[in-house]
């Protein structure tokens, strides 16, 4: 037991594949001790890359090390009658079983919720889905473009005379999996103040639709569909570049005024270092960002020739000047991230974010990023890497179960282990 963490002390079986792993991964940052079930032979998701030093190794996928610390792995095949007698026997020990089967998956093996609750009447079985677990969709196959496009985000997301675009990295079940997460914490919390547990139906669609949750209000009230609007921000009659060219990269600046006060200040503050590195025309210097930058007045071709010279400017400086100066002058404006910078950036390094883990079956140690939440009095914490195939499957199922050598040795040549 982790008595100096949140959930030191409690168990929780993670049966989840791809994203959905954070999810148990986040439970063992808070303290609880987390199962890892892979079938025999390891887990599907530990074939996918990249792999440590680009050798394809289910034991050498980071896409596993990223989302598994925290955790110990046992093999059971919970298809298998003997598995599945097993998996009942865990059931009991623990608190909370995350799992990300198509729905009905566990109830056709004998292990649903209600079959659980007879090993177990509290525990808590969280099912994360692309579409939840009733419904005309819920059987539908999803992939992580499917979710995104069945969430509206797809459709406004990219430049609005072109096709939808997604974000590079597919990331709608880690969505699911920390939605998992805080769900089955709400479920814990009520098991603490009445003594029951519960199946939670974590669907990741309606979760991936609170971002954006702001556009269906114009569908209600107008009815408006809300447009892609690209790097740039639409007004009436004009659209104005948010996105801008630096010299390494780009940077986000919002340029204008009129009602809001906090860009017009912003822009003013900007012009004025323009102005400083003499790259500001008397023009835009004597502007009026309130009374001058009315955008339901204002002309297109107005826009263009008002931008243009911030476009100039802003060629000539790299994104660390820019984000330097708009944190100093008090500008709108910042530096586009990619992942090289992240990995240097002074902030994060200042938080401790990054966090070097030694793998001794690599002799190396690997960069995890850290918790990403900071609490005082019970800190989340990184206890181990993520593990090797069935690394814990004897202590386990050996010293904690009390299965002799003999059965193992029988389980694992049925391949049930």
């Amino acid at each position: 037991m982790k008595g100096d963490t949140m959930l030191g002390g409690y168990r929780v079986l993670d049966l989840t594949e791809g994203g959905c792993l954070i999810g148990g991964q986040i439970f063992g940052d808070l303290g609880a001790d987390v199962i890892k079930i892979e079938p025999p032979g390891g887990s599907p998701s530990r074939n996918q890359g990249p792999f440590y030093k680009d050798i394809p190794d289910p034991e050498k996928s980071l896409f596993w090390f990223a989302y598994n610390r925290n955790k110990r792995s046992i093999t059971l095949d919970i298809e298998k009658a003997d598995g599945k007698e097993i998996f009942k026997r865990l059931a009991e020990t623990a608190d909370v079983i995350l799992e990300s089967f198509q729905p009905g998956h566990l109830d056709a093996l004998g292990l649903g919720y209600a079959d659980l609750c007879k090993v177990k009447p509290d525990i808590i079985l969280t099912s994360i889905t692309p579409y939840g677990v009733t419904g005309p969709k819920a059987h539908y196959k999803a992939s992580d473009l499917t979710i995104w496009a069945a969430s509206v985000i797809l459709f406004i997301t990219g430049d609005p005379d072109r096709a939808p675009v997604w974000v590079s990295w597919p990331c709608a079940g880690l969505h699911g999996g920390i939605e998992g997460v805080f769900a089955s914490l709400f479920a814990l919390w009520h098991r603490e103040a009445t003594g029951e547990g519960q199946h939670v139906d974590a669907a990741i669609q309606p979760y991936l639709m609170q971002h954006t949750t702001g556009s269906y209000y114009y569908w209600e009230c107008i009815p408006f569909n809300f447009p892609r609007m690209g790097p740039a921000i639409k007004y009436v009659l004009t659209v104005t570049p948010m996105l801008h060219r630096c010299k390494d990269g780009y940077v986000y600046l919002p340029i204008g005024g009129g009602a809001t006060a906090g860009m017009a200040s912003s822009t003013t503050r900007f012009v004025q270092w323009m102005q400083e590195e003499g790259a500001a025309p008397q023009w835009l210097v004597e502007r009026d960002w309130v009374f001058e930058h009315d955008t339901s007045k204002l002309t297109q071709e107005e826009i263009d020739r008002v931008v243009s010279p911030f476009v100039e400017f802003l060629r000539t400086k790299t994104k660390s000047e820019v984000s330097e100066e708009a944190a100093k002058r008090g500008i709108m404006a910042c530096a586009v991230s990619d992942t090289a910078d992240i990995c240097r950036d002074r902030h994060l390094q200042a938080r401790d974010f990054w966090v070097e883990i030694e793998h001794p079956e690599l002799g190396h140690s690997i960069t995890y990023n850290g918790p990403f939440i900071k609490l005082s009095e019970a800190p989340m914490k990184i206890f181990r890497r993520a593990p090797l195939i069935g690394e814990h499957n004897e202590e386990v199922y050996e010293k904690e179960l009390g299965f002799s050598r003999e059965e193992l040795i029988r389980l694992c040549e049925a391949d049930v282990i």
